[in-house]
C-alpha cells in the first residue's frame, strides 16, 4: 500500500486508486450515497436485476454465484434469490477489498440462506482474481453497481481477462454499465445536495491517516467532480483549499499548491458498441444487453469468446 500511494502523490497528476476510499466508514458512506435521489444507477439497476434475473437464472441452471466488489450484498440477494426460486443455488463467493464488511456480509447472508455456501475472499480485484476453489458450475461472475467504469480502458481488459481466464464453457459474465446520457444528469449524481459523496471523497484521507501514519486535514481539501466530455468519463478529485504539507512515514513530505487537485476517481460511462469493444479485447462475447426504458444503465450478459 505505502508503495502504491507514494508513486501516486509523486505523480505530475497526483493520483491514487478508489480503493482507497474503503474501511468500515467509506463502505456505510457508499451505501449511502446509493439511496440518494440524484444517484439513478442504484435503483435502476436494481430493477433491471428484479425483472430479469429470474428469466436469466432459470435458463442459465446457475449453481455458483461468484461477484465482485460485493459490498454489502443488497442487489446480490436478488440473484440469489432467483437461484434459490430456481432450485439451483449451491455457493456464492463474495469478493471485496474491506475485510470487516465482508466478514459482516457473509455473516447476514449465511443465516438469510442456510442452505448456500458463503466462502467470501478477501482480494483487490484490480490485481487479482483468485477463487477458493474450482466453482460448481454453470457459475455467474458479476461486476454490478458500474464498477468497471473505475478502471481506465487498459485495465479494465485486463480485469475482464482474468474474468474470461476463469470461466467454463457453461459459465457466464454478468456486468452492469452506467451510459452515457446528458452530461448535467450524470454530474448531479457525483455532487449530491446533501454532500455525502463530499464526505466520501474525503474519506480516503481519512483512510490514509490510519493505514499509514499520514496526516491529511481532510478539512483542507473540496470535493470536485466533473464529466469528461471527450473520455466519457466522471472524475473526481480533492482541491487543497490552501498550500499545504503532508507527511507520510517512509515517503517522501508531499507538498499540495493552493488549488492543486488529488484525483481520486474516474467513473467511465459507455454505450452497446464500446462496451463490445471491451469484451472483445478482453476474449468475451456480448451475448444479451438490457437497459431501462430511459437508457440510464444497463446490465450485459457475456460468455467466452
Amino acid at each position: 500500500m505505502l508503495a502504491e500511494v507514494a508513486e501516486g502523490l509523486a505523480l505530475p497528476q497526483k493520483e491514487l486508486p478508489p480503493k482507497f476510499f474503503y474501511d468500515q466508514r467509506g463502505s456505510e458512506l457508499f451505501e449511502a450515497i446509493t439511496r440518494l435521489p440524484e444517484y439513478y444507477q442504484t435503483r435502476t439497476e436494481r430493477a433491471l436485476l428484479e425483472s430479469w434475473m429470474p428469466e436469466l437464472i432459470a435458463r442459465l441452471g446457475t449453481r455458483t454465484l461468484v461477484e465482485l466488489g460485493a459490498g454489502n450484498a443488497e442487489k446480490s440477494r436478488i440473484i440469489l434469490d432467483a437461484m434459490r426460486a430456481a432450485g439451483t443455488a449451491e455457493l456464492y463467493v463474495p469478493i471485496d477489498v474491506s475485510a470487516t464488511f465482508l466478514g459482516q456480509t457473509a455473516t447476514r447472508l449465511r443465516r438469510e440462506y442456510p442452505r448456500l455456501l458463503v466462502e467470501p475472499v478477501v482480494a483487490d480485484i484490480a490485481e487479482e482474481l483468485r477463487l477458493p476453489r474450482r466453482p460448481p458450475s454453470p457459475a455467474l461472475i458479476a461486476f454490478i453497481g458500474g464498477t468497471i467504469g473505475n478502471f481506465y480502458p487498459t485495465a479494465a481488459i485486463r480485469l475482464l481477462a482474468r474474468v474470461r481466464a476463469t470461466l467454463a464453457a457453461d459459465d457466464r459474465f454478468l456486468m452492469g454499465v452506467d451510459l452515457r446520457k446528458d452530461p448535467a444528469r450524470i454530474e448531479a449524481a457525483y455532487n449530491d445536495a446533501q454532500g455525502v459523496t463530499a464526505e466520501f471523497n474525503r474519506n480516503m484521507l481519512r483512510v490514509l491517516n490510519y493505514e499509514l501514519g499520514a496526516d491529511f486535514d481532510p478539512a483542507g481539501f473540496d470535493h470536485w467532480a466533473f464529466y469528461d466530455r471527450t473520455a466519457h468519463w466522471i472524475e473526481m478529485h480533492l482541491v487543497a483549499r490552501s498550500a499545504q504539507q503532508v507527511t507520510i512515514p517512509g515517503v517522501d513530505v508531499i507538498q499540495f499548491a493552493r488549488g492543486e487537485t488529488l484525483r481520486t476517481e474516474i467513473s467511465a460511462k459507455y454505450d452497446e458498441a464500446s462496451v463490445g469493444e471491451l469484451f472483445r479485447a478482453a476474449g468475451l462475447r456480448l451475448e444479451a444487453w438490457r437497459t431501462d426504458a430511459d437508457h440510464l444503465f444497463a446490465l450485459v450478459v457475456g460468455s467466452p469468446a
